[in-house]
């Protein structure tokens, strides 16, 4: 067999490993906000952002969304489940109370 057509089925398959198209990159991009990834990920996540110019904008787009609802956090006065009417929050305890109970 030729050496050379090795090589390149070798070659081939270690730039799939690397490359990611922009749909895996937007999934991983997603997922890189809640937990590490992998180092080959990260690589193959910055080699596709510095060539592709929709999926940086997505990556940014994504880290002014987290960054804005961290801050609305900061700043939110009460817990949302706080400011339930008490008939609704007792409904709700009667129907959680209800259904969990059952096997």
């Amino acid at each position: 067999m030729n050496p050379f057509v090795r090589f390149k089925d070798h070659r081939r398959l270690l730039m799939r490993h690397w490359m990611f198209n922009c749909k895996e990159v937007s999934r991983l991009v997603s997922e890189l906000l809640d937990r590490k990834l992998p180092l080959y990920q990260r690589m193959g996540i910055r080699i596709h952002l510095l060539m592709c110019k929709f999926c940086r904008r997505f990556q940014q787009q994504l880290m002014l969304i987290r960054e804005i609802l961290r801050a609305e956090a900061l700043y939110e006065d009460t817990e949302p489940y706080l400011s339930l009417p008490p008939e609704a929050q007792k409904r709700i305890k009667r129907f959680l109370r209800n259904n969990l109970d059952k096997p």
